[in-house]
C-alpha cells in the first residue's frame, strides 16, 4: 500500500464519519436517535490501522437493534475506506 498524505488522511477521516452517519440515518429515523458519536482513529506505520467507534443511543421505544446497526455501519465504513484507498 502506498503512503497516504496528511490531506488524504483528513479526507479519509471525513469520509469514514460521513459513511457511518449516512448508513445509520438511512436505517433509523432521526427522531429515534437520542445520541450518536462516531470516532475514527488511524494509526499509520507500515500499514494503516483503522479504529472505528460508534456509540448509538436510541429511544427505548425504537424497534431497531442498536448493535446490529452499529456493526453494519462499521462494515460499510470499512468498505468505503478500502474503496478510497485503492481508487487513489
Amino acid at each position: 500500500m502506498r503512503r497516504l498524505t496528511d490531506q488524504e488522511l483528513d479526507e479519509l477521516s471525513e469520509l469514514a464519519v460521513e459513511s457511518a452517519e449516512n448508513f445509520i440515518f438511512s436505517k433509523v429515523s432521526k427522531k429515534e436517535i437520542l445520541d450518536l458519536n462516531i470516532n475514527v482513529e488511524f494509526a499509520y506505520d507500515e500499514i494503516l490501522d483503522v479504529n472505528i467507534i460508534v456509540d448509538l443511543d436510541l429511544d427505548e421505544l425504537s424497534s431497531v437493534n442498536e448493535n446490529i446497526i452499529v456493526e453494519e455501519a462499521i462494515d460499510v465504513t470499512l468498505k468505503n475506506i478500502r474503496k478510497f484507498i485503492y481508487q487513489k
